[in-house]
Formats: C-alpha cells, structure tokens, sequence
C-alpha cells in the first residue's frame, strides 16, 4: 500500500466488516474466493469490493479471485491484528462489565489489562480475570503497563476531563461511550477517538420501523 494515499474513513469502516466474512470463510475451509461471491454474502457489489480490496494492493488475481487465508492475513496486517492492542476500561459499571467480558475481543487482538472506577462498591472485584482498580491509580498503571486504549464507560459530565487525563499520558486510543462527542482530543494530543453512540443506532432503527409501519407493513 502507497503510505503517502490517503484511504477514506468508509472504505476503512468497511474492512472489520471484510474481515468478519473472510474469517468465516477460511473456518469454513474455503480456498478462494471471487468478488461475486463476497458481494451475494456481503450484499455490496463486486466492483466496490474490488475497489475497496485496490486501496490496500488488490490481492486477488484475474479469474481466480481471492485466496482465502493470504486475503485474511492481508487484512489482519492492516488492521493491526497480529500485534495484540493492550486496552483498559474507565468506568466498571454495566456497559464496562459487558465490554469486559465479551470474549471476541479478545479474539480479535484486544486484550483487556486494567479496569478503573472510583466507586468503592466496584473496586477489587475480578471481571473476567482482571480485577478492578481505584482510578487514582490509573497513571501508575499506565507507567508499568504499555496502554494503546482506553474504553470510556463513564457519565458524559466527566467524560473531557478523563479524557484528557488519558490522552496525556499517551494512550494512542480512545473508544468513547460516554455519550457525548470528544471534540479537540484528536487535534490536541493525537490520540485517536472514536465515538459510540449506541442510542442513535437504535433511534435509526425506529425511524426504519416506524416507516414500515407507514408503509402499512406491520
């Protein structure tokens, strides 16, 4: 790939999605695999496979299409799988418990070292392994251990001020559920934020409904 080619945010969107299939794909022992069949599986089409696949090199070769487990391997690379991303959690309420504990993150290269609350209620239990800390010792951890991420799962008033804390001590990441977008993190500190709004998906979702139900399709 031409480090100096800017690839856009949706093509990069698209490529858990590419990988999720293609991993499925290779559990299942397929060799290859053409863009036809990726876009009846991925309902996208062929030519924006093809052209999403170019932005990174191509992989696939003319009339045979794409071998399975180089493509997986391809993508892994770019999405920094085969290097594991060390990730803690700020907040141990029910959102960070379930993140927590959710094992195909772990499966996916993202492994959970820290968990941190101040609510004295949460601190020192084990979630999944890993036992929770008071926040007050978040920059002592951080010293110790190398951090790439920071899960935030913590009420949006506090959200800025956590975050900044984060990005300086120079977590590279941060995926914020906080409810409220972190602006100016990225411009001062060049941490990478990336924001959860799990409420607007399920609002999208019942605009679709509500739509259908328009539409006379109860």
């Amino acid at each position: 790939m031409d480090g100096n080619k800017k690839i856009s945010i949706a093509v990069i969107k698209r490529l858990p999605r590419y990988y999720r299939y293609i991993t499925e794909l290779l559990e299942n022992g397929i060799a290859k695999v053409s863009s036809q069949e990726l876009s009846r599986r991925m309902n996208l089409t062929a030519s924006q496979i093809r052209q999403d696949l170019n932005c990174f090199g191509g992989f696939g070769q003319q009339g045979y299409g794409y071998n399975v487990e180089v493509l997986h391997k391809e993508i892994a690379s770019i999405l920094g799988i085969p290097d594991p991303f060390n990730v803690i959690i700020i907040g141990a309420g029910n959102m960070g418990q379930a993140i927590a504990k959710y094992e195909n993150f772990n499966k996916r290269g993202f492994v959970f070292t820290g968990i941190f609350d101040k609510n004295p209620n949460v601190i020192g239990q084990d979630i999944n392994g890993v036992k929770v800390a008071h926040i007050d010792t978040l920059e002592d951890f951080v010293k110790e251990n190398k951090t790439d991420i920071a899960v935030l799962c913590i009420p949006k008033e506090n959200a800025m001020e956590i975050a900044r804390r984060v990005a300086a001590l120079g977590i590279h990441g941060l995926w914020n559920f906080s409810s409220t977008d972190l602006h100016n993190i990225e411009e001062e500190f060049g941490t990478v934020v990336e924001n959860v709004h799990l409420t607007d998906n399920l609002m999208v979702l019942g605009y679709r409904i509500s739509e259908l139900r328009k539409n006379g399709k109860n």
